[in-house]
Parts: C-alpha cells; structure tokens; sequence
C-alpha cells in the first residue's frame, strides 16, 4: 500500500513515549515529524510549546498513555496547546491506552480508572482518537470523542510466517487466559492452526498460578498470544507447563510490552524462547539487551492507517494481511 502523504496540511507531532515510533512512521510518509518543545520545568511541570505555525492544520499527536504515570497529564496538555493554536482537526494516537486494566468495577470501593482518563482526555479538546489493541474493546465506549481501533495481527501474522516458515503447520496458539481467547481464535483462524487455553487462578494482583492446559500441545511448537505482558509471571509460568506438557518450543507474543518490576529477569531465565512485542512502548535499557525479547514495528501500519484517515478511506482494509 502507498504510504507517502500528498497533502502537507498534516503535521505530526510526539509526545516524550513515541519519539522513536513518530522518527519511523513520518520515514514511511516520506515527511518529517512535527517541531515541537517537550521539555519540563524544574518542578516536574510540563513546558509544552508547538515552534511552528499549524493554524488550520490537521494535527496528528502520538501520547502512549502509560505506563508512565504523567503521560496522561502530558498528552492532555498537549492537546489544549494544539487547540489554543488554531488547529483545523487533531487526531490523537495512542498506542497503549494506561488503565485498560481497570475497565470496571470488580469489588466494592473501587474506581473505574479508565473511564476516569477517558473523560479528562476528552475533556482536552481532541477531534478523533485511535487505538492500538485495547484491552477491552468496550472502553472505547468511555470515550465522548470518535475513535478508531486497530490491530497489530496483519503484521504480527506477517511476522509468524516468516519466523515459524514450514513449521507453522505444527504451531498451536495459547491463550494465557480465557479472556484472551478470542484474540488467541483470531489468529489461529487465519493460520488455520489449533488453540490451547491456559486455566490459571491470581491470588492476588500481578501474581498468577498455572492450573492446567486445555488442549492439546504434544509436539507441537507453542505460541502464547496476548495483547500485553507486564511482569511476565503468566508467560513464564506458562512457559513452563507448555514444556511439561510436550509441547517442543515456547514463545510468545503481545501487543504492549509493558515488562515492569521484575519481568525481563523473569523472561531471561524462563523457557522461552522469545518474546515478540510491538513498539506501543518504548523499550527499557534492561529489555533491550535481554536476548530473548525482539521488537516487532508497526511503523508501516500506523502509515497507512494515518493515510486513509488524511484522504478519508476506509481503515478496514488494514485488518488483515
């Protein structure tokens, strides 16, 4: 798909967790990022100035929402500094929207956080908004503004093919957990390869206990499906009993490579052997030296989906291989 952008009223701009991934998408376009002052006054507070003129224009901002406590605040700011310059439309890109865990209300006295964050970015003022893999599509739904959502499977599967080749006839697909099925059925329908369910039991928040497998995973190579890892306890737990239960090689992949506390320890001495993430999150230091956890970029994605919002054609098109 031609991804170059004919019309120079679109401006692309980066908050401080996507500099790296706006560097990659304009290189796709064929244009350049957005000139922008991010920088913070000595008390935390953000000192947020566009340098260049974008009256009238369609401005496009990429603010990953977590898991950096003040990117909320940030990306919200730079929302008003866009509307308070005369911006003809701005669409914001979130690549991981933060608290998409906390999308209801599961025991008494407890927030519903991600509704919390939706009403104050559409407080900001955007137009449009777009979503990279939300955890529950339905949060969506917590927006007032229109939103987009698409998805990292037609480059995931891209990237399946050509790194499992002819073994992929031996693949099955795992889903970590039965919330994760459905993802986990999306993808093997289009690999036209078998699934397997972990049933796991949480005893307590970001801590996780594998019970037992459904399905059938003798000789087979395992690939652990999920729109993020965090502290990476349920893959290499499941990493694990994946192996005790014939199962010839574990990896996995995930949207959101969250990896916080102790994950990329917990990865770099698992059993698997890799872990594909997508770039919705800038890497750390200590992740990208652990050998096991590649990147997999949808630079050419958000491209082509920032085109067909530019020219006003359909993003369906993008859902697929």
């Amino acid at each position: 798909m031609q991804t170059a952008l004919t019309n120079g009223e679109i401006r692309i701009f980066a908050g401080s967790t996507c500099q790296d991934l706006v560097d990659s998408v304009c290189r796709y376009l064929r244009t350049g990022p957005g000139k922008l002052q991010n920088k913070e006054f000595s008390d935390g507070e953000f000192n947020i100035k566009y340098e260049e003129n974008i009256r009238n224009k369609h401005v496009v901002i990429f603010q990953a929402t977590g898991p950096r406590k003040a990117a909320h605040q940030e990306l919200m700011i730079l929302i008003d500094a866009a509307r308070r310059s005369a911006a003809g439309k701005i669409t914001v890109v979130i690549p991981y929207f933060g608290y998409s865990r906390q999308e209801r209300k599961d025991a008494p006295r407890r927030p519903i956080s991600a509704k919390v964050m939706a009403k104050a970015i559409d407080a900001a003022g955007a137009n449009w908004l777009v979503f990279l893999d939300l955890h529950a599509a339905a949060i969506a739904g917590f927006f007032e503004t229109p939103s987009d959502h698409i998805y990292a499977r037609p480059v995931f599967l891209r990237n399946i093919r050509q790194q499992y080749g002819e073994s992929v006839k031996d693949l099955v697909l795992v889903a970590p957990d039965v919330g994760a099925g459905n993802m986990c059925r999306s993808y093997a329908k289009r690999l036209n390869v078998p699934i397997a369910i972990l049933d796991k039991r949480r005893p307590e928040p970001n801590m996780s206990e594998v019970m037992n497998i459904v399905g059938d995973v003798k000789q087979k190579h395992a690939l652990l499906i999920d729109d993020m890892v965090d502290t990476a306890g349920t893959l290499t737990s499941g990493a694990k009993a994946l192996l005790g239960a014939g199962a010839l090689t574990v990896s996995a992949i995930a949207t959101h490579g969250i990896l916080s506390g102790a994950a990329v320890e917990r990865i770099s001495k698992s059993a698997l052997d890799h872990l594909f993430i997508s770039d919705s999150i800038p890497l750390s230091a200590e992740a990208e030296d652990c050998e096991q956890i590649s990147v997999w970029p949808l630079a050419e994605l958000w491209a082509n989906a920032l085109r067909c919002i530019q020219t006003g054609e359909s993003l369906s098109a993008l859902f697929d291989e």
